[in-house]
């Protein structure tokens, strides 16, 4: 995948606890990438474990698909006789193994998934999404450069993450309008517009703007806006911003990153961000602050995708003497099916 286009599919679109021995062994195949990565650059060809983990991680991933697919008949089911096999398709299917690190807040692994679903027996239109991940995230629409792949700057908890599902409906190219439940029997619905434009063939321009309705928050409003320029075939940067209010807390909240990133072939990309992050009404100019570096790169053709995070951050406090600064560190595989 071109790099513009990989940036730009992670800044504008949405897991319980597992044993330490699987956080631990994801981390070890994560920190090795990169030595692979600079023998391969001296000449010298990385061992091929393909071979080895070829099979397991096709299995792996054909049962994810397999029961995706399995939940996704039993739906259409609902609506209707026609065979699911007409037209049924998964899409955007993710799940992904993440373990972080702050100093500060402690560690934290997380396994999410989510996929989305088109139904022979539902209008064209017509859509069903599912997954697991953080429920704030869900709710306001958050990108994912905040929601999921910046955690270190703002890690989530376990009670944060939930179940979610329900039906969403596109409308032109722009718009789509989104019901369903999450945390039980928790009801949201939202209301999504995205435009993209391009000035110029090395600038382009990300908005997004969702209206959603909770029982919790009323009525919010959640938007994001990123600019981008490739400044040459390798390098890139960006700017995103996403800010978010409701009825309940009119205190809106806010999250921005200021990043460039260098593409090294393969679906390798190496990167460095600003990240800050703020609230309104709490007599700080910010919240958290820090900067990261983060190295991504394919563990197994790219079906399986490896990430690790290495960042130094300085959270505020209105009592001077209690700010401090803290280490992170964050590892992650993500597995399309």
């Amino acid at each position: 995948m071109p790099l513009a286009s990989s940036l730009k599919a992670s800044s504008l679109k949405s897991m319980p606890r597992i044993s330490s021995t699987c956080a631990v062994a994801a981390m070890a195949c994560v920190f090795a990438m990169p030595c692979f990565a600079a023998a391969a650059s001296d000449g010298i060809p990385p061992p091929d474990h393909n071979q080895d983990t070829g099979p397991s991680v096709e299995s792996a991933r054909v049962a994810v698909r397999s029961t995706a697919e399995w939940l996704a008949r039993g739906i259409d089911s609902w609506f209707g006789n026609k065979p699911f096999s007409e037209g049924g398709k998964v899409s955007d299917g993710q799940i992904s193994l993440n373990l972080y690190s702050r100093q500060d807040q402690g560690t934290d692994a997380s396994v999410r998934f989510n996929a989305r679903f088109k139904l022979p027996n539902v209008e064209t239109q017509t859509y069903f999404f599912t997954g697991r991940d953080n429920s704030v995230a869900l709710i306001t629409d958050k990108p994912d450069a905040f929601a999921t792949k910046q955690q270190l700057l703002v890690p989530d908890n376990a009670e944060d993450r939930a179940f979610f599902a329900g039906f969403g409906r596109s409308i032109g190219d722009s718009f789509d309008a989104r019901i369903g439940f999450q945390s039980g029997l928790k009801l949201f619905a939202q209301g999504r517009y995205r435009r993209s434009w391009s000035p110029t063939v090395d600038d382009e321009f990300d908005f997004s703007e969702t209206i959603f309705l909770t029982v919790l928050d009323h009525l919010g409003s959640s938007t994001a806006f990123s600019y981008q320029h490739r400044f040459s075939p390798a390098w890139i940067g960006r700017w995103l911003n996403a800010v978010a209010v409701t009825q309940a807390d009119t205190s809106a909240e806010w999250s921005s990153s200021l990043g460039v990133y260098r593409s090294m072939g393969e679906q390798r990309l190496l990167s460095m961000e600003i990240l800050a992050s703020g609230k309104q009404n709490t007599g700080l100019p910010l919240k958290d602050y820090g900067v990261q570096v983060r190295w991504e790169q394919p563990v197994h053709r790219n079906r399986l995708m490896g990430e690790i995070i290495l960042g130094h951050f300085w959270p505020q406090s209105l009592v001077a003497t209690a700010r401090s600064t803290a280490w992170a560190l964050g590892t992650g595989l993500n597995m399309r099916f």
